[in-house]
Order: structure tokens, then C-alpha cells, then sequence
């Protein structure tokens, strides 16, 4: 399944970088996320790699994140891997006008085991997951509403 999807965020390129790059910041938009622990390489660089740990539908979930480019402050792309489930997303980032940052991401998942027959069954809940998350990422960057606080 592949699918793109893009957000305009009301905030210079530079400050939605700086919100963006900063693992710190991930709890605030990103609902579920419990950790993220390197495990291989520099943080941030390309090949490095990262353990991370969200709280989705009551269970625990854990990826890797490896890094595939890290061009910011135009692209980032990595790989996530789950259990039966591979996720591949390159975000591209372009300031198109003073003080507002157009995020655009491609993503293509692919499904083994039983979440083969989740994504054939929901594709939606995946996409709609990622445009939350791109929603919520606008909200803290903009206005710094955290998904803590829900």
C-alpha cells in the first residue's frame, strides 16, 4: 500500500526542523510514544538505528527505525519495521512562502502474517494514523499543544 500525504504548517522551515530533528519532542506529537533508544549508529545520521516503543490500542509496540537519509532540512527517510509490518516513509519539507513550511510524505507499507489481513482489511486506519500524527506534529509546532494533555 502506498499513499502520500501533505500538511501545511503556519511556521518557518527552520523552526519546524528544529521540532521535527528533536527526539525530545516526539511525545508531544506523536500519541502512544512511550521511548526511543538508539541501538546502531549516530543518532540521526544515515544507517543509524533506533529502537521505538508506542502504546497503540492497549498493547505495547515496538520498531526499529533506520535511517535512510537525513537531508533536513528538506528530506528525512527511514525504514520502520514491526511485527508484520514494514514501513517506509521519505518526508520532504519546503518553506512556500515566509512562515509557512509545506510537509509532504510518501509512505508505503507492506504486510506479512496476521497484519497482512489487517491491512487489506483497514488500509484506511493506516493512512488515517499517519495524518494524525501530521496534525498533531502542526499543533505543537504552531501553537505547542502536546498530545500529553488529551
Amino acid at each position: 500500500m502506498k499513499y502520500e500525504q501533505k500538511i501545511v504548517i503556519d511556521k518557518p522551515l527552520n523552526e519546524v526542523i528544529e521540532k521535527f530533528s528533536d527526539p525530545e519532542s516526539l511525545k508531544h506529537w506523536q500519541e502512544g510514544f512511550i521511548f526511543m533508544k538508539p541501538i546502531n549508529g549516530v543518532l540521526g545520521e544515515k544507517g543509524s538505528q533506533n529502537l521505538l516503543k508506542f502504546k497503540m490500542n492497549g498493547r505495547e509496540i515496538e520498531m526499529t527505525e533506520t535511517i535512510l537519509a537525513n537531508e533536513l532540512p528538506q528530506k528525512y527517510e527511514a525504514t520502520y519495521i514491526a511485527k508484520g509490518v514494514f514501513n517506509q516513509q521519505a518526508n520532504y519539507f519546503e518553506e512556500i512562502e515566509p512562515g509557512k513550511t509545506l510537509w509532504r510524505t510518501h509512505n508505503e507499507f507492506r504486510f506479512s502474517g496476521f497484519m497482512k489481513a489487517i491491512g487489506m482489511l483497514m488500509p484506511g486506519a493506516f493512512k488515517k494514523q499517519s495524518k494524525q500524527f501530521m496534525t498533531d506534529f502542526k499543533a505543537f509546532a504552531e501553537e505547542g499543544k502536546s498530545v500529553l494533555d488529551k
